[in-house]
């Protein structure tokens, strides 16, 4: 019954700054969900590309290999390069925090 009496203005910033919140963090989180997405269909493409010569029922043992050594390379060279490029940006804002502005 309290709540009745509250000024209901002072409570619709806050509900405001957490719907925007919200919204960013669902965003956030499909574009990681596409972004994951992409990454499978570009390693499930260029791997049957290069491992799979002659399609059929089932994969041989040598296919196999391929695939898992091929998968397993784009993983470690999509590491590689995320955490480059998270080191990347973490140095370029510490450097922009760091210089004064004129």
């Amino acid at each position: 019954m309290s709540d009745f009496f509250k000024n209901p203005l002072s409570s619709s910033s806050t509900d405001s700054a957490a719907r925007k919140q919200a919204i960013m963090d669902q965003v956030r989180n499909e574009l990681a969900q596409a972004n994951a997405q992409q990454l499978m269909n570009n390693m499930n493409e260029r791997c049957f590309k290069a491992c799979v010569t002659k399609p059929g029922d089932s994969l041989s043992s040598s296919e196999q290999t391929c695939l898992t050594r091929c998968l397993d390379r784009f993983m470690d060279t999509f590491n590689i390069v995320s955490k480059t490029y998270i080191s990347r940006i973490a140095k370029e804002r510490s450097e922009s925090e760091s210089t004064p502005f004129n």
